[in-house]
């Protein structure tokens, strides 16, 4: 799957929201060594490395145009494209792993969660947000659109390239039966989005829209966007003002070893 630096900064100020978020319910404790992992072009890394000043910081990222946009963002920081489930934290044990927005594309989490644990040194956290958000409009507009058009045999897995996704509750046993302690929450941000659909689907062209729009061709990508902005439009209407309030549930936790 290809990832666009450019499309997904265009609303960076928002996507910083729950970052910011994040990292304040991170406990006060000594950070010497920090990774973010699928730190993108570096927004989340910058604001890791802002909360904890003396840590040494690395992002890991498994596509090239993140990587390089956030080497140039960051030149004084390291950054590896690598896979966050074959990331084998050699520089670890880590006080601090970082994962905004980025668990939901790696598979297993019944696995990933206790391997990202053990890299972590005692007391570290684990700080983790995931777009909670499969079964809002946005997203249930484009497995439909994907399964009622021309396109339909070649997306017909598109959706599956998120991993599963669990409940708050899961993740909370989850991680409290490998024995970390866990502070677990949800909160649903409203973004106001000038531009009406057409800004909508923007935002989702840097995330949620790559699995459907990269087995695509030009004319068909086009086709399929056109179609679903049709569909946000009624899903979504706007303002006066022609303002789209775009609801995004997230679901964190953070769990110290």
């Amino acid at each position: 799957m290809t990832w666009s630096a450019a499309q997904y900064s265009k609303f960076e100020d928002e996507r910083n929201r729950p970052i910011r978020d994040l990292l304040a319910r991170v406990p006060d404790r000594a950070v010497t060594r920090a990774v973010d992992l699928g730190c993108g072009p570096g927004n989340s890394t910058a604001l890791l490395g802002e909360r904890f000043p003396g840590a040494t910081v690395t992002g890991i990222d498994s596509s090239a145009d993140m990587i390089a946009a956030a080497r140039k963002r960051l030149p004084d920081l390291r950054f590896e494209l690598a896979d966050i489930a074959a990331w084998r934290g050699a520089d670890g044990p880590f006080d601090l792993i970082l994962a905004n927005a980025s668990l939901q594309w790696v598979p297993d989490h019944a696995a990933l969660l206790p391997a990202l644990l053990d890299k972590l040194a005692p007391g570290g956290q684990l700080a983790v947000q995931m777009p909670d958000n499969l079964e809002e409009p946005a997203h249930r507009l484009m497995r439909e659109v994907a399964a009622e058009g021309p396109w339909a045999a070649k997306l017909a897995d598109a959706h599956r390239a998120r991993a599963d996704r669990h409940g708050a509750e899961w993740y909370y046993r989850t991680l409290r039966e490998c024995g970390a302690s866990v502070d677990v929450w949800r909160t649903v941000y409203f973004h106001p989005l000038a531009g009406g659909a057409g800004a909508v689907v923007e935002w989702f062209k840097g995330t949620g829209l790559r699995p459907f729009l990269d087995p695509l061709d030009e004319a068909g990508r086009a086709a399929y966007l056109a179609r679903y902005e049709a569909a946000v439009a009624r899903a979504y209407p706007a303002l006066p003002d022609g303002t789209v309030l775009l609801p995004f549930p997230r679901l964190f936790f953070v769990a110290t070893r």
